[in-house]
């Protein structure tokens, strides 16, 4: 249950009653869905896991349009890749809560080509780009987009020339406590290059600090192969309740790289414990520089690694941070989104109510002939 997963888990909460479809569903990994009516993909046959779903990824079109949600008057989807290219009817109203438009496809096409093996990336190359001409029709098919952020706002404007509302994610602020800082940094997310856990490593290092990973991931062996000694600790995937505890130990949260938001942050903060993060992304809109963290300039080992060692954490006051952090609570998150979802459903009405009153006043000025 990384972030999109939590995201969906209090979307879905907002209309208990309500279906949900996905391309693949592992109950196990995704409790919070248990007595739910989930429905998967055809994809589901083919017994496919975690860590091997992403070469499947030329079937994803397909596959999520024929999701059978046309019998549905409102649709809310959860998208950072394919979710909104679902085909509702022609009358109903599909809003897409969108994490980013499809990465590897519109601007980490290099990294993508980068981590995939040389013989697969002519296939891979041709696939991106047919991806990006399915990807503009699908987000022609989407009522209203609301985006998790200000960076995804631009990007949605940009690619998909649409308007966009920001409501940042739903954050469970309430798991978290105060408790005893140590000097150890913590690093917390999926174990994959474009995460950087790389430089987070090499900051803690050249500002002589420990730093703790949390996570798992593909590049997790060979980073644990790479980085040996006692100053740094790989822990792997924790539970909510270690987790918390290792969020209020640590002296910082290190994010090393570009987030469209980034719960971790907010997570980190709702324990009260401050964030040097790169000065990109949804950190600008979580992080109160010189307050609740610090946001670096420069993105390399170097820069992260100089506003660590200058850095006083025990000057940080964890109430004041952990306060700053209930903004982003799930309650909040819910509310807000109900809000929306019934906001654009009055606007839907309203137009279609609008375009049968034009329908009728123009029959009524040229009539059929009988």
């Amino acid at each position: 249950m990384r972030g999109a997963e939590r995201t969906f888990a209090e979307m879905s909460a907002c209309w208990p009653e309500a279906p949900i479809y996905t391309l693949l569903y592992d109950p196990e990994g995704a409790t919070a869905f248990a007595g739910r009516e989930v429905h998967s993909s055809y994809l589901q046959r083919l017994g496919v896991g975690q860590e091997r779903f992403r070469y499947l990824l030329p079937l994803f079109p397909r596959a999520v349009e024929r999701l059978p949600v046309a019998p549905y008057d409102v649709i809310v989807s959860s998208s950072s890749a394919f979710a909104h290219g679902v085909r509702p009817h022609p009358g109903a109203l599909h809003v897409c809560y969108c994490h980013s438009p499809f990465r590897y496809a519109w601007f980490e096409r290099e990294r993508a080509l980068s981590e995939s093996p040389r013989p697969a990336r002519r296939l891979l190359r041709r696939t991106l780009r047919q991806l990006r001409d399915w990807d503009l029709a699908a987000a022609g098919r989407v009522s209203r987009y609301v985006a998790n952020s200000e960076i995804t706002r631009e990007r949605i404007a940009r690619i998909y020339g649409r308007e966009a509302d920001v409501l940042h994610p739903p954050v469970s602020v309430q798991r978290f406590e105060l408790g005893d800082p140590q000097d150890h940094l913590l690093f917390v997310g999926q174990i994959v290059r474009h995460k950087r856990v790389d430089v987070a490593i090499e900051a803690a290092r050249a500002a002589g600090r420990r730093i703790k990973i949390v996570g798992e991931g593909p590049d997790l062996a060979g980073l644990q192969e790479r980085y040996q000694g006692p100053e740094v600790e790989f822990l792997g995937a924790v539970g909510d309740e270690d987790l918390a505890g290792l969020y209020a130990g640590c002296a910082a949260l290190v994010v090393p790289n570009v987030e469209e938001f980034g719960i971790a942050a907010v997570e980190a903060q709702a324990a009260g414990r401050p964030v040097v993060a790169v000065n990109r992304g949804g950190v600008r809109e979580t992080v109160v520089p010189g307050e609740t963290g610090l946001l670096v300039d420069g993105e390399d080992a170097a820069s992260l690694a100089e506003a660590i060692r200058g850095a006083d954490f025990d000057r940080f006051d964890p109430a004041a941070i952990a306060a700053h952090a209930q903004r982003f609570s799930a309650a909040e998150f819910r509310s807000r989104l109900r809000r929306l979802v019934e906001r654009y459903r009055e606007e839907c009405a309203g137009s279609r109510a609008q375009a049968a009153d034009r329908s009728r006043r123009l029959d009524a000025q040229d009539p059929a002939p009988r």
